[in-house]
């Protein structure tokens, strides 16, 4: 593997610590995607999409129900 890839790689792990914690917050509540979607009232394309890096910078609004769905302040996603 590249120097270059295994960099790009990295830095994608980095730049998706939001999508990261989202998915273990959800996963600790025993929820799949598609019932966590349902719950934050949110598309499941576009969670899918945070939890993956796709989407690296959501809309508040989103952001305010994926926090209210987790149960966690959303300074608690944010940081």
């Amino acid at each position: 593997m590249s120097t270059i890839l295994c960099y790009q790689i990295m830095e994608n792990k980095q730049e998706n610590k939001l999508g990261q914690k989202i998915r273990s917050l959800r996963v600790k509540l025993d929820l799949s995607q598609d019932e966590f979607a349902r719950k934050a009232d949110v598309p499941y394309t576009t969670l899918t999409k945070i939890e993956t890096g796709v989407i690296k910078k959501p809309s508040v609004f989103v952001m305010a129900k994926i926090a209210k769905a987790l149960n966690v302040p959303i300074e608690d996603l944010i940081n």
